[in-house]
């Protein structure tokens, strides 16, 4: 339930009672809150409990749409992306891919230089390139 919620919160929130309640009123309130928490508490778990004795294995069913849902909620675009694009390489195969099929490599790159022109020569122009 206090997931979200840290000791800095929870420290304003006491300073704030303790100055709208009275430090009379104070403990009693809180008292009242942890009882009402409480209640709320078993009231769920038996609802929960009731549920899965009346439905047996159909309530795992039910849950199952549900931990999907909790699953995206928590989805990381970037990370999927991620997995997605770097997947190959994590599996340790280089370049394999999914199939079991290795890609084909790549021509080898001729190591002849391009024809300069001779000395004194003008580099060839293109008007419609610049």
């Amino acid at each position: 339930m206090f997931d979200s919620i840290g000791w800095a919160e929870i420290l304003i929130l006491v300073v704030a009672g303790l100055f709208i309640l009275g430090p009379e009123r104070l403990p009693s309130a809180a008292a009242w809150l942890g009882r009402s928490v409480r209640k709320v508490r078993e009231y769920a778990t038996g609802a929960r409990e009731q549920l899965r004795t009346e439905m047996g294995d159909d309530f795992d069913e039910l849950r199952k749409p549900l931990q999907d849902l909790q699953q995206l909620r928590n989805f990381d675009p970037r990370r999927a992306v991620t997995k997605h694009l770097f997947e190959d390489v994590e599996s340790g195969n280089g370049h394999t891919k999914a199939n079991g099929h290795t890609p084909p490599s790549p021509a080898p790159a001729k190591s002849e230089k391009p024809a300069s022109p001779p000395p004194g020569d003008k580099a060839p122009f293109d008007p419609d390139a610049t």
